[in-house]
């Protein structure tokens, strides 16, 4: 008789046949160390919070042990990383416990990220420094305060061992959740190798997990192309909205469900510049800030290539059908940045007008070298002056906005809304708090080198609530000072 887990498994993609995955067990590891538990998420996922808090549910978060109705694998994918083409990727560093189905109905993959070597690790180790753990817990829950799409860190342990990069580091495991790990370059494997019937299965499983209402279009398979295009449109502006930037936007790192995922190389900008770069290597721009758009598009390029061959039996006709839904990825991403920028100026509705001024704004910000968060901000607490205490002590705006900001008074006049009206819709799409590239930094040395987890924890509770600010949290909201300044980050395979 099998025991209760206390996780209730149910493996829907395991159950698509060995040539999307290969079952691997995680590796042991020596003495695993609680960080930190995300309780909220661990109870939508249905997850006992008294069985969290034991030694038995440490060790399967290290990988140690597996739980009853948990079936391990390692799931196969290709990609253009980089722009280059590579036939076999996979994960090489990540192990697939099984899915969960939350309260509401919704299906949740439980991975374990950096639980050892796979079939396809491809001469890595398979493990994790500490450093990328805590920098995807801390910026993935960021952004899930922030309403934008994404994974979510369910847990984060250290291994009790080291792992060897540019020196020895601690090494640690992070369990993810994500609504399903199924890549753009998931469907690039099996159309690179002509294998249609492997490309019709994903898709239909992708119909049933994630777009169930496109199984009763005329084209269900365009109706997925469609609003996986919608999906990634809306994405990206949200990224664009909040000065977010990836880092690593291969085809491997675009989900099909429409979730931000593999925090790698990633930053909220500081200085507003259009071609703010992190990544550690990418040294010619390639997924800067403002490339992000124009990447996203050629990615879902490859993805309805994937698919021609289910849109029309005639190739000629589903090319056609291809091009035609990627010609509406960017007049989608700009329709959904428009809109956000006119929400971050007080504006209910995009319009001509409010376009023109948002790119004033931003070329003045990029002239002035003024903080991204900051200026949009500060323009929010000037929308009511009568309220309380804001940003005005960390962040002066320059003369040079003057008559920009008197132009900008005018349009949201028009409106004939109330001041505090006006402002509580800018405070609502403008947060003060973020992870900045410099706190992240310093809570990641101080738990490698110290051991001490207060910094990170700290700012993980600030990011919680990132609109909320009050002059107690300045540093927080303090951009770096130049010695501070994060230029490069890293992935940390």
């Amino acid at each position: 008789m099998k025991s209760e887990s206390p996780i209730l498994f149910d493996n829907s993609y395991l159950r698509l046949g060995e040539e999307f995955s290969r079952r691997q067990l995680p590796t042991v590891v020596q003495d695993p160390q609680l960080i930190h538990i995300n309780y909220p998420l661990a109870n939508y996922l249905g997850i006992d919070s008294a069985w969290l808090a034991s030694d038995a549910s440490l060790q399967a978060l290290a990988g140690n042990t597996t739980l009853p109705g948990s079936d391990p694998i390692a799931t196969v994918y290709a990609g253009h990383q980089f722009g280059s083409w590579n036939p076999q990727l996979g994960d090489g560093r990540a192990i697939l416990l099984g899915e969960v189905v939350a309260s509401d109905g919704k299906r949740f993959d439980l991975q374990l990220k950096g639980s050892g070597q796979t079939p396809f690790s491809r001469m890595g180790d398979g493990r994790s420094p500490l450093g990328p753990v805590l920098r995807e817990y801390l910026v993935s829950e960021a952004m899930a305060t922030l309403g934008v799409a994404t994974t979510r860190s369910l847990a984060a342990v250290t291994t009790g061992e080291r792992v060897f990069r540019e020196g020895a580091l601690p090494g640690a495991i992070l369990t993810r959740v994500a609504s399903s790990h199924i890549r753009v370059g998931t469907f690039q494997f099996f159309a690179a190798r002509d294998n249609t019937e492997a490309v019709k299965k994903l898709a239909d499983h992708v119909l049933q997990r994630h777009y169930p209402e496109a199984l009763d279009a005329a084209n269900p398979y365009l109706s997925l192309l469609q609003q996986v295009i919608e999906r990634q449109a809306k994405l990206i502006a949200q990224w664009q909205g909040i000065g977010f930037i990836h880092g690593v936007m291969n085809t491997d790192n675009m989900l099909i469900c429409g979730e931000t995922v593999d925090y790698g190389p990633c930053a909220f900008m500081d200085t507003y510049h259009p071609e703010t770069v992190y990544s550690s290597i990418d040294h010619h721009g390639r997924y800067a800030y403002h490339n992000q758009p124009a990447i996203a598009h050629w990615n879902l390029a490859w993805f309805a290539q994937s698919l021609m061959p289910l849109l029309d039996t005639d190739e000629e006709r589903a090319l056609q059908l291809a091009q035609q839904a990627i010609k509406t990825f960017m007049p989608a991403c700009n329709g959904h940045y428009q809109q956000l920028l006119a929400n971050k100026l007080g504006l209910r509705e995009a319009s001509e007008q409010s376009a023109t001024l948002a790119a004033e704004l931003l070329q003045l910000m990029s002239t002035e070298k003024l903080d991204f968060t900051l200026t949009f901000r500060r323009l929010a607490d000037l929308a009511d002056p009568a309220a309380g205490p804001g940003v005005e002590a960390l962040l002066q705006l320059p003369a040079s906005l003057d008559s920009w900001r008197q132009r900008w008074q005018d349009l949201v006049a028009q409106q004939n809304l109330a001041a505090a009206e006006i402002q509580a819709l800018m405070y609502r799409h403008n947060p003060a708090l973020i992870p900045r590239n410099h706190l992240v930094e310093e809570a990641i040395f101080k738990a490698t080198y110290d051991q001490d987890f207060s910094y990170f924890e700290r700012l993980l509770e600030v990011s919680a609530k990132p609109f909320d600010y009050v002059p107690e949290l300045a540093k927080y909201a303090t951009p770096p000072t130049p010695e501070q300044v994060v230029r490069q980050t890293f992935c940390g395979t």
